[in-house]
């Protein structure tokens, strides 16, 4: 069935993969590329084993997978079968799939071939059914991947076979407001927040996106960032893909520091976005171990936490490229203000740039919007900021007030209209683009036997930005230590989660109410080191 590009991320794919067939798509480094068109039939081949599998539109696929060419596949025929794709961190430990599975109610697992266990385990627990997806190329390193077969093998794998149901998409036409992806955000509450975003709120994202850096199908970028994030799945995957453009895997599944500006040059890179911790690990191996030759990039881009001026001066004067500082939310389907490329206006070291393709103020508590230079709570309104969270009134409450999204950081417009950045209102510990509540890691440590009181908090770090810290009262008579707690933590939280240092202490400052503040507690520790 003809689909129309107007307002789906779906159709805007298919109208790429129509106008550039023979373009490549997706690279796996060092192995094999796969075309625009080719991709696209892959993922309607992908699309019918899932509704053979029994998935119906608005069902919950969890997706756990390393940044591999399956896991795109399988994602973008998740949506296409007008299902919801909720990816999740391969890294996460049994419990916290258990609690993901459980919030996004998921109909179905899908990992690699070589699976994840603790994912699976927790599948397991739930009775949700699994399945591994794998994409079997041919032994030749080159253009062969034509005869890719993609393959989903299920765990209740139903009789019928899926290649004679291979009009079961026919019927399907996927719509604006279909949720196609379901991702969790952590909130300063205990229990992330579910976000669920729409084929529009993608659409217009990945427009957004791609009409601020100006991609066209002569860009190609390696992605460097996980994929169950928004900013390397909607920003480097999904708005080059809609562009016609071009992105490479790293064979490792992941980001290596080792290979990066080998695939950079191989794949003829013009840009790439990335975290300020990557842009540091590239820049020390730059210093330590510079490349031969560098590619000639239109632009480095720069999301998900703050990027010291220094920092991006280093950068650019090692790569010869401007740094775009950007600013982006899972609930605002990633991208809200960016700095500009140089033909459209200077970008500025320290400000997150002008709001792009939405509408943004500066409020204060009473809704009033603030002039230039004043700091208030940054808001948003626009096509591409979710409806609200899943089953979390008081949340939706909070946060849409006024008719406009409140994003819990504050800032202010200069007199040019760029945004600055001054702090978060939320309480979110920041560990490289990793968003981590405070109050999930105390959970944590006070289900341990021996601990009484525990407050995580956030410390500068020169390579995250922010570490994790933690201040423990032992119960009386205890003489738990600093590496039992962190043996706990390392059991039960994902290792990103894990406090770096413990302090161990009989009282903890609060105010003058009894209430512990984070701050205080921060402020207290960090100046005994």
């Amino acid at each position: 069935m003809e689909q129309s590009a107007s307002s789906t991320l779906t159709g805007l794919l298919r109208r790429a993969a129509d106008t550039f067939p023979s373009r490549r798509a997706i690279s796996v480094a060092g192995k094999f590329d796969l075309t625009h068109s080719r991709l696209q039939h892959l993922v309607d081949i992908a699309a019918n084993r899932l509704i053979s599998a029994g998935i119906k539109p608005g069902d919950v696929v969890a997706l756990t997978f390393p940044n591999t060419v399956e896991f795109v596949i399988t994602f973008l025929a998740v949506i296409r079968a007008r299902a919801t794709a909720a990816p999740l961190n391969p890294a996460y430990t049994a419990e916290e799939f258990e609690f993901y599975l459980s919030d996004s109610e998921s109909k179905l697992l899908v990992t690699s071939s070589e699976g994840i266990k603790p994912a699976q385990a927790a599948a397991s627990k739930l009775t949700i059914p699994c399945a591994a997806a794998s994409l079997n190329t041919p032994e030749q390193a080159d253009n062969e991947a034509a005869e890719a077969e993609f393959t989903l093998s299920l765990s209740h794998r139903p009789d019928s076979d899926s290649n004679s149901d291979h009009d079961s998409l026919s019927g399907l036409t996927n719509d604006p407001s279909d949720v196609a992806l379901f991702l969790h955000t952590s909130g300063t509450t205990s229990r992330p927040k579910g976000v669920p975003l729409t084929q529009h709120n993608l659409f217009s994202s990945v427009s957004n996106i791609q009409s601020v850096y100006r991609l066209t199908e002569s860009d190609s970028t390696v992605i460097v960032l996980p994929l169950f994030h928004v900013h390397g799945l909607i920003c480097g995957l999904l708005s080059s893909i809609g562009a016609g453009a071009a992105v490479a895997l790293p064979a490792a599944g992941r980001f290596s520091a080792s290979t990066f500006w080998k695939d950079m040059i191989k794949y003829n890179a013009t840009w790439y976005t990335a975290v300020p911790t990557i842009h540091q690990i590239v820049l020390d191996r730059h210093q330590n171990n510079p490349e031969p030759v560098y590619p000639k990039l239109r632009f480095i881009r720069s999301c998900s936490a703050s990027l010291a001026p220094a920092i991006l001066g280093r950068l650019e004067e090692a790569f010869g490229a401007p740094v775009l500082e950007a600013y982006a939310m899972t609930e605002a389907s990633h991208l809200m203000a960016s700095n500009p490329l140089p033909e459209d206006g200077p970008h500025k070291a320290g400000s997150v740039g002008k709001p792009v393709g939405q509408e943004m103020g500066i409020l204060d508590e009473t809704g009033r919007v603030l002039e230039a230079e004043v700091n208030g709570e940054v808001c948003i309104r626009g096509p591409n900021v979710t409806n609200g969270y899943k089953n979390n009134p008081d949340a939706n409450t909070a946060a849409f007030q006024f008719g406009w999204f409140h994003t819990g950081d504050l800032g202010y417009f200069d007199s040019d209209g760029y945004l600055h950045l001054v702090g978060r209102i939320k309480e979110l510990i920041n560990r490289g683009g990793e968003k981590i509540s405070p109050i999930e890691v105390d959970a944590v440590l006070l289900s341990h036997p021996d601990i009484a009181q525990a407050v995580a908090f956030g410390v500068p770090d020169d390579k995250y930005g922010e570490e994790i810290n933690c201040a423990i009262i032992p119960r009386e008579g205890s003489n738990i230590d600093e590496e039992e707690v962190l043996r706990f933590s390392k059991k039960n939280l994902a290792s990103f989660k894990v406090p770096k240092k413990v302090f161990i202490t009989d009282s903890l400052p609060k105010t003058a109410t009894g209430k512990i503040l984070r701050r205080l507690v921060a402020e207290h520790f960090v100046s005994q080191k």
